[in-house]
């Protein structure tokens, strides 16, 4: 008999004074009905962290399905915000977001909601990141967090934490990569009209470079043959040849277009692909990865690896499918 596993449940915590637009961005990627993801998609429960009424700093009124005894089941947390880094968390909170951590939970902070994990204890020798205005508060509150103030988002060891509203899509999305994998991550992001990946420094997954849209036109068959072709020989002046060009002007309008010189272009787009060959359950050797993204070599691959993500291309395959594991319910 073939058991199936039982898709992740997402706890998002609800609680008076709550901060909107972050618990949307946990509901919109969690808890959005989405039936092409098939029965294996995530399982959304909104939990209160008081009794209510629940009323957010908007002023609209939650009522939650579930209370803090659902945090026991959940495989995900959501801390969307708090209510103020000074105001303290209930001492029950803590004791479930304790519990749940050493139950193997991965638990997810957005923005302001770090301070929750902090309180609990939970930073302490452990990265992590909160919003630029609350850095030096926070570093007076958990001296022993190690923060790291130039990152969209951190995770270590199931604790993730996001530097602010906006980055909170960023940390979401990574969730889904780990646990469905870029392609669904990639569709999760088109739906929600975000980039699929945004670069934040240290090991934050790169972006895929977009055309802005008052010149992408100019060169996007070009580009489009360049993304398909990532395994071939791609020098400026063929480039330039093949856009019909001289390579001053197809230099100058491809930095226009991107943002990026043709070669800073390409780098993004191999590296990217070379992430989601290391992350497809096929287990691809190296060699056959730097052929395949444009590298040739597996130095290559693992210099520009090490010099963008901070890590080896073999590092990132066993941090990804590890890190994926605790958060897919057995």
């Amino acid at each position: 008999m073939t058991v199936t596993p039982r898709s992740p449940l997402v706890a998002v915590l609800a609680y008076d004074g709550l901060c909107a637009f972050e618990f949307a961005i946990a509901y919109e990627v969690f808890g959005l009905p989405r039936p092409e993801m098939g029965p294996g998609w995530y399982r959304y429960c909104p939990c209160a962290v008081e009794p209510g009424p629940l009323r957010s700093a908007s002023g609209l009124v939650v009522e939650a399905a579930a209370g803090l005894e659902i945090l026991a089941e959940a495989d995900l947390i959501i801390i969307p915000g708090w209510r103020g880094i000074a105001a303290p968390v209930p001492g029950p909170l803590l004791e479930a977001l304790r519990q749940a951590h050493a139950r193997g939970a991965a638990i997810a902070s957005l923005c302001s909601g770090a301070f929750v994990l902090g309180a609990a204890g939970l930073l302490d020798g452990r990265r992590a990141t909160t919003h630029w205005r609350y850095f030096d508060a926070m570093a007076d509150h958990f001296p022993a967090a190690r923060l790291e103030p130039d990152v969209l988002y951190v995770e270590e060891d199931r604790i993730l934490t996001a530097a602010g509203s906006a980055a909170g899509i960023d940390l979401c999305l990574h969730l889904v990569r780990r646990d469905f994998g870029a392609e669904v991550a990639n569709r999760v992001a088109r739906r929600l009209v975000v980039a699929p990946h945004r670069e934040g420094g240290q090991a934050q997954f790169i972006e895929r470079p977009v055309p802005k849209p008052r010149e992408g036109a100019r060169l996007s068959a070009l580009m489009e043959w360049m993304q398909a072709h990532l395994d071939e020989d791609q020098k400026v002046p063929d480039l330039a040849s093949r856009a019909g060009m001289s390579i001053r002007t197809f230099q100058r309008r491809f930095e226009e277009t991107t943002g990026l010189p043709p070669g800073s272009w390409l780098l993004q787009l191999r590296l990217a692909r070379a992430r989601e060959l290391l992350e497809a359950p096929e287990d691809r050797s190296l060699d056959d990865i730097a052929e395949a993204t444009g590298f040739r070599t597996v130095a290559a691959l693992r210099h520009h690896f090490r010099l963008r993500l901070g890590v080896s291309p073999g590092q990132y395959r066993d941090r990804f499918f590890r890190d994926r594991q605790p958060s897919r319910a057995a």
